[in-house]
C-alpha cells in the first residue's frame, strides 16, 4: 500500500487508476481506460473550456485563486471526481518536486496575495510587461502544481485568458511542444531561483508565433 509522506492516500480517488488501463489512465467518470482516448477527451474538453472562459473576464478583471478552482473545474469536472480540487497527493516530475500537497492551500492564497494580485489584470500596454507576467504566473504556478492533473494546461489557459485582457488573441503554445518542451521545463527549473528570463524568452516566442500573419 503505497504512501505518501505520513499518511496514507491510496483509497483516494484521485490515487487510483481505471481498471484495466494498465496504470495509464486516471480513474475517471467515463470509464476510459486507452490512454490516447483520454487525451483526445481532455483535448476536446480543453477547447470548450478556452472558449468559455474568453467571454468570462474582462480586461479589468484581477484574477483569484478561485477563479484557478473553477477553471479547473470546468475543464475536467466530466471526467475527473476531483476535478477542482486540491490534490491531496505529492507529485514529482523529472527534476522538479512539486510543492508538498498539504501546504498547496497556503501556497495558493499566497499565489493570489503576491502574484495573481501584482500581475492582473493583464491589460498593460507594453508587450514586454505583458510577457513579464505571462512567464512569472506561468512559473509560480506549475512549481505549486496544485492539481493531480492537468496542471500545465491549466497554466496555459490562465496564460491565454490574461493574454485576451491585452487585446490577444488565443495564444499558440507550439513552441513548448515536442522536441522544445526541454528547454520549457528547464525554464520551469531555472524559476526555482527566481531567473524568469528563460520563460520570458520562451513566452516571446510564443507571441511571435501567435502574432505572424497566418498563410493560406
Amino acid at each position: 500500500m503505497k504512501k505518501h509522506g505520513r499518511y496514507n492516500v491510496s483509497d483516494l480517488t484521485e490515487s487510483q487508476f481505471e481498471p484495466g488501463s494498465r496504470r495509464l489512465v486516471l480513474k475517471n467518470k467515463l470509464g476510459i481506460i486507452r490512454k490516447r482516448e483520454m487525451e483526445e477527451v481532455e483535448t476536446q474538453a480543453l477547447k470548450v473550456a478556452i472558449d468559455t472562459l474568453l467571454g468570462k473576464y474582462n480586461a479589468d478583471y484581477r484574477f483569484k485563486e478561485s477563479d484557478i478552482k473553477k477553471i479547473h473545474k470546468l475543464w475536467l469536472g466530466e471526467v475527473y471526481e476531483w476535478a477542482g480540487s486540491y490534490r491531496q497527493v505529492n507529485l514529482s516530475k523529472v527534476d522538479i518536486a512539486f510543492a508538498a500537497a498539504n501546504h498547496i492551500p497556503k501556497l495558493m492564497a499566497e499565489f493570489e496575495k503576491i502574484v495573481l494580485n501584482k500581475h492582473t489584470p493583464c491589460n498593460f500596454t507594453n508587450q514586454k510587461r505583458i510577457i513579464k507576467a505571462l512567464a512569472i504566473v506561468h512559473i509560480k504556478f506549475v512549481l505549486i502544481h496544485p492539481f493531480r492533473e492537468g496542471n500545465g494546461r491549466v497554466a496555459r489557459i490562465l496564460s491565454t485568458v490574461m493574454a485576451s485582457q491585452a487585446g490577444l488573441p488565443i495564444l499558440d503554445f507550439a513552441d513548448i511542444t515536442g522536441r522544445k518542451r526541454k528547454n520549457y521545463f528547464a525554464a520551469i527549473i531555472d524559476g526555482l531561483d527566481r531567473n524568469y528570463i528563460p520563460m520570458e524568452e520562451i513566452f516571446t516566442s510564443i507571441m511571435k508565433r501567435t502574432l505572424k500573419p497566418k498563410t493560406e
